[in-house]
């Protein structure tokens, strides 16, 4: 079945209009035509190139929201017209201890990507959803709250989990002092589910301007991190910090914001590798440092049906598949809050 697609044929050019074939339906797989699609920056790594692994074609997109259209015979989960998401995974082995214990995202074969990966039944790559449609198995399809605007739950299949796994992993509840640091694509989401949550979120930022945004998105506190009073002023504070900073910098500011046994979990990777921290303070004070990969399908849902009750979505830029490249361009200058969503209906193709 051939589908339009927004389709990287090489690092050095921009993406283009083109077809691509998914494979045929199989009895587990869902397909779905697609109605919004978030842009992460990881889209813009892969179409470039930049972490060495693309293979091209590559149709990128892995914050998927669209409508079922057909289902396999042994589709239980879902039924035509239904609004569903996919996010970063559309396979695992199932078989090892991380997928049995509902942690796909740790697969130890390593989980098949929604783009970019291998299709255990073609052998070729997997397509993303800069397109019409996408087929996926049914166990790594999630369903939408109906309640919810479709274009800002796009980014939650990527953005939001992500953020969301590390704060029930590590049991983050109401009244915990939570750190924040960047507000982007990953850390507005942060800032919106922590303080549902109940906790009291402070915001680290490198940009003053960004406070009222803060603020509005539910931070108590707003620091500028590069101001040495204002991050002395937070000392032993906080329990717990989520850093979603995608670029080197110094982590020892930050854990000396944390209480004894306070935790600093990593999201955003970096080009280049942080400098080591201080090792004194995180063994007088217990102080940890995590990392934290995308979240497994089960916190997928579980996250997506908490944004359903407390009215939560990413604050979005639309724009039509033609405006790929533009807003590739911008979001390289921070210009975007908080998450550019292609509208799949109003691409021309």
């Amino acid at each position: 079945m051939k589908i339009n697609a927004l389709v990287a044929v090489d690092a050095a050019k921009p993406l283009t209009s083109g077809d691509i074939t998914l494979r045929p339906l199989q009895n587990q797989d869902v397909k779905i035509d697609i109605l919004y699609c978030g842009v992460c920056h990881s889209d813009l790594h892969m179409a470039r190139n930049e972490w060495a692994v693309s293979r091209y074609p590559l149709v990128p997109g892995h914050e998927i929201v669209g409508r079922v259209s057909a289902t396999g015979t042994g589709v239980s989960a879902f039924q035509v017209g239904d609004i569903v998401g996919v996010g970063v995974m559309v396979d695992s082995c199932r078989e090892c201890h991380f997928c049995k214990q509902h942690e796909e995202q740790y697969c130890e074969a390593g989980f098949t990507a929604t783009y970019n990966g291998i299709d255990k039944y073609t052998g070729e790559s997997t397509w993303g959803g800069y397109a019409e449609s996408v087929i996926v198995d049914q166990d790594f399809v999630v369903s939408v709250p109906h309640n919810l605007p479709l274009a800002g739950v796009a980014p939650l299949l990527c953005a939001g989990v992500t953020v969301w796994s590390p704060l029930r992993h590590f049991n983050v509840k109401a009244g915990d002092a939570v750190g924040v640091v960047g507000l982007g694509g990953l850390g507005h989401m942060a800032v919106k589910l922590a303080s549902a949550m109940g906790a009291e979120v402070t915001l680290f930022t490198t940009s003053p301007e960004k406070g009222e945004d803060a603020r509005r998105l539910g931070a108590k506190r707003v620091v500028v991190s590069r101001d040495a009073a204002q991050m002395a002023a937070c000392h032993t504070s906080l329990d717990f910090i989520i850093d979603c900073v995608a670029a080197p910098h110094d982590l020892d500011p930050y854990l000396a914001t944390l209480k004894t046994n306070g935790r600093l979990v990593l999201v955003g990777i970096p080009d280049q590798p942080h400098a080591s921290p201080n090792i004194t303070p995180m063994v007088f004070r217990r102080l940890s440092i995590s990392g934290s990969s995308i979240g497994s399908i089960r916190e997928t849902q579980e996250m997506l049906d908490f944004c359903g009750q407390h009215g939560i979505t990413a604050d979005v830029e639309m724009i039509g598949g033609e405006a790929i490249e533009s807003a590739f361009a911008r979001m390289l200058k921070g210009d975007v809050k908080y998450r550019f969503v292609i509208d799949m209906q109003a691409t021309r193709w």
